[in-house]
């Protein structure tokens, strides 16, 4: 089995583990949270999203839907995606697009609070 033995060796190929059926949705969930989206999400702080990247989040739809797997429908007995409504319901944390709009207020109010003699020197 990949996921133990890369465990036992130190390696973890993170996106391997995610598409492991064996790996249950809840440890996938679990790495999305605790590793995918800290590294999606560095300095996301100074980030600007256009209109267009707040309307459609893809990467995390994406993920999700890797995460989650298809849904077989009972009447056609088809197996297909999962729609953006039925991935919410699932994952039941903040969007990402949300958290990036939460840091950047953060962020600003930062900046807003340093005095004026002092200078800002970037994201640490």
């Amino acid at each position: 089995m990949y996921v133990v033995t890369a465990l036992v060796d130190g390696e973890v190929d993170i996106k391997e583990c995610v598409l492991q059926i064996v790996v249950s949705k809840n440890i996938k969930i679990e790495i999305y949270t605790s590793i995918i989206l800290h590294v999606v999400l560095y300095e996301c702080e100074t980030w600007s999203l256009t209109l267009r990247e707040e309307c459609r989040p893809l990467f995390e739809s994406r993920v999700l839907r890797r995460i989650f797997g298809p849904k077989r429908d009972e009447v056609p007995g088809e197996w297909r995606k999962l729609h953006n409504e039925e991935l919410s319901d699932l994952y039941c944390s903040p969007k990402i697009v949300r958290t990036i709009k939460s840091k950047g207020m953060r962020w600003a109010g930062h900046v807003a609070r340093m005095g004026s003699g002092e200078v800002y020197t970037g994201v640490h």
